[in-house]
């Protein structure tokens, strides 16, 4: 091969700076004329011709199409220049896709052959001269370059944070190569653009970091992983990928969401948001799940504004995307994150690459689908809410386990029929959405026997307290509201409960009377502002629901409205605020928050057209006893806080995964309901007069079913599904 000089090659020593510009570039965001003028070949070093034309996303060599050799670097670049609306061999004219000057890509290439023994990978050669995004089929790195005295913070920093800053390799001081990554790389050159930090401020944008050389030799390069690596996987599964198909930079945005610091980086995360469709959103959630060296699954997934997102058309970062209808904006974590944390740290100088201008590896993008079998592994998505639109998500593994104690406490012993009121998931749901929950509320009381003082049933209040024990060791706020006229009696049964060890704490007993129309927006909401709740969830369990002549029944059809307070005013009321979620726990239909279920009601139970509840919730949880849906949530929810990908979803990515220490999980299985504990709370109730449902009995029986062995063995089966007793 001979030397440049003798093919006539000009005599380029180092690439020119490009002069900075005055925007990242949008990648990507300009169509391609559908032309071949410019068409070139070039000889892989595998033997066959490749056809490299002015449609690079479609034309591109594939991952294992190596190595190139071109007879003339001005030929390959004519091959650049022709899908580009204009061009002149000019310094500073830039390439309008991709904020690369024509003359310093021909530069670059002609520099690049001054060597005659070194090959460069066409995917970085290529993405040189035109985008990095258009490198399909080889994983992707985002760079920050700090000096070598920020380097183990940011070092720390990165594995503090692992879902946005997911690092890849990091460079001895002054090195630019990268050799676990690509061969014959450079850092300086090898990014189309370099974002150029001073003080923490961005004073630049340049296409090669050559003339920083010096200042190169104490600077330390960090690669980490990029969300680009998984976009080709997911159109492999059949995704549509918005921001390809629109042929611009995928939209990224700075949240309200703070990294875990690290010295002097303390930085707010930066996402980026794909639309998908929502019947894709559980194989968008696999696939990039099993990728975690590329940010792994999405950490949120619904309204922007639950992230500190105001305006999703106005990215900080990228561009715009437009979603389809039926699209639901996704969210991962964003490698940009690491210019953010440049931006905290405000060292005197400091690099990144310009957003969406990635580093290309030489390392071909593989699909991870081989271990989607593994059910602890496999998320699976479901929404919790409509208003504001959220999503969350657990493995099948705990989707299946969860969906097993559904199936205990919808078991119908008493022969009612209550199956026939029955959906699948609606546990499931209700303890995504308190898993997600910070302050709960939950009611209880049933007053059916008219003629006894008290009235209360033994339904209803064990559930209740074991749904709070479970709340308390999760460290969420729990407050249970109830009939005024039973307030007193109540307050004596939870210290009992207290002193017997069913729960840990008392938990604080409120009364809701509803003497104005504003006064259920009041007893919710801080202020009685909707912007300002003072609960994420409100529960009720065997609760008296109203029905559609407003009138409350039993289940014998008896008006027991003089015995009740308007606590379904609080449902309805949390149907109009954002960011409060319902659920009705109910055993026959007539209970609070069953009116989601009113028409099957009506159809299959006695009296059903008189006693139906008219109130619903977002969650109706069926039970063949209303006590054993307040267990299954207890249970529910101890499943969820030891699922990994629940987890990560929950804490929205941030932080070093880990499971709960030693002394977590003891006060976790502590809280959960036990035969003991219930045995002792239903002997408490007896105590104070509280009798059975349906055959008022002053004993150990709950709607006619004997505590054992009825009970007993009920919440024996929840625990042993819970804690995976064989």
């Amino acid at each position: 091969m001979k030397g440049p000089q003798e093919q006539g090659w000009p005599n380029t020593e180092t690439p020119t700076q490009l002069e900075p510009v005055e925007e990242c570039p949008r990648v990507g965001a300009a169509p391609l004329e559908d032309t071949d003028r410019g068409a070139r070949t070039v000889e892989t070093a595998k033997g066959p011709l490749e056809r490299v034309t002015g449609r690079p996303q479609r034309h591109l060599p594939a991952p294992g199409s190596d190595r190139i050799r071109v007879a003339s670097p001005s030929d390959f670049l004519s091959s650049v220049a022709g899908c580009c609306r204009t061009h002149k061999a000019e310094r500073g004219n830039l390439n309008p896709h991709t904020g690369v000057s024509m003359f310093h890509a021909w530069k670059w290439i002609t520099n690049s052959f001054t060597n005659p023994v070194r090959l460069y990978q066409v995917h970085r050669l290529y993405a040189k001269v035109t985008s990095p995004r258009l490198g399909s089929g080889y994983q992707q790195a985002n760079v920050v370059i700090v000096h070598e005295s920020l380097a183990d913070d940011f070092e720390a920093f990165c594995h503090a944070n692992p879902s946005p800053l997911p690092l890849l390799y990091r460079s001895p001081p002054g090195v630019w190569s990268c050799h676990p990554l690509a061969a014959d790389a450079d850092i300086r050159v090898d990014c189309p653009q370099y974002c150029v930090f001073e003080d923490g401020q961005l004073v630049s944008r340049v296409s090669s970091l050559m003339p920083y050389s010096g200042q190169l030799q104490e600077m330390v390069t960090f690669y980490l992983g990029c969300s680009f690596s998984f976009e080709r996987t997911l159109q492999d599964a059949g995704v549509p990928v918005r921001n390809l198909e629109q042929n611009c930079n995928v939209s990224m945005f700075r949240t309200s969401l703070l990294c875990r610091g690290v010295g002097q980086f303390q930085c707010p995360m930066v996402v980026s948001m794909r639309p998908v469709p929502e019947e894709k959103l559980d194989i968008v959630s696999q696939v990039t799940h099993l990728a975690p060296l590329a940010h792994g699954g999405p950490i949120h997934i619904g309204d922007p504004a639950l992230l500190g997102i105001l305006n999703i058309s106005k990215p900080e970062y990228g561009d715009p995307v437009v979603p389809e209808p039926g699209d639901v904006s996704v969210f991962w974590a964003c490698g940009v994150t690491g210019v953010e944390a440049v931006r905290s740290c405000k060292p005197p100088l400091a690099f990144t690459h310009s957003p969406g201008c990635m580093f290309i590896t030489d390392q071909e993008e593989t699909c991870p689908s081989a271990s989607r079998n593994d059910t602890e592994q496999c998320p699976l998505t479901f929404c919790i809410s409509r208003h504001p639109l959220h999503y969350s998500m657990a493995s099948k593994a705990v989707v299946q386990r969860i969906r097993d104690l559904e199936e205990i406490v919808v078991e119908d012993p008493g022969q009612r029929g209550i199956r026939a009121l029955f959906t699948q998931d609606e546990l499931l749901k209700c303890c995504l959405s308190l898993s997600h929950a910070s302050s709960v509320l939950i009611t209880t009381g049933f007053p059916t026997h008219y003629t006894h003082t008290p009235p209360e049933e033994t339904d209803g209040p064990p559930g209740a307290i074991a749904m709070a024990a479970t709340l308390q060791a999760l460290q969420k706020e729990v407050a249970i509201v109830t009939d005024h006229r039973a307030l007193e009696m109540n307050r004596s049964i939870m210290e009992e409960a207290v002193k017997k060890g069913v729960i840990k704490k008392a938990v604080p007993l409120l009364s809701y009377q509803g003497k104005s129309p504003d006064s259920a927006m009041h007893f919710l909401c801080h202020d009685g502002d909707p912007k300002n709740p003072r609960f994420d969830h409100v529960v009720a369990i065997e609760r008296s629901g109203r029905a559609a002549d407003g009138n409350y029944y039993n289940m014998r059809g008896v008006n027991i409205k003089h015995l009740v307070d308007p606590i379904d005013d609080l449902f309805i009321a949390a149907s109009s605020i954002p960011g409060i979620n319902t659920t009705g726990i109910g055993d026959g239909g007539n209970e609070l928050g069953m009116g989601k279920v009113k028409e099957a009601v009506r159809e299959y139970m006695p009296n059903g057209n008189l006693i139906a509840c008219e109130v619903a919730a977002d969650f109706t949880v069926t039970t063949g006893v209303s006590n054993w849906g307040g267990y299954g949530v207890a249970c529910g929810l101890y499943i969820l806080h030891l699922c990994p990908v629940h987890q990560r979803y929950l804490h929205k990515g941030l932080g070093q995964p880990c499971p709960p220490t030693q002394d977590q999980l003891q006060a976790w299985t502590a809280s959960l309901p036990s035969v003991a504990k219930e045995e002792e709370m239903l002997s408490i109730l007896v105590q104070h007069g509280v009798r059975s449902g349906k055959t008022a009995n002053l004993g150990m029986e709950v709607d006619g079913l004997t505590f054992h062995p009825t009970h007993s063995d009920i919440i024996t089966r929840l625990r042993d599904c819970t804690l995976q007793r064989k």
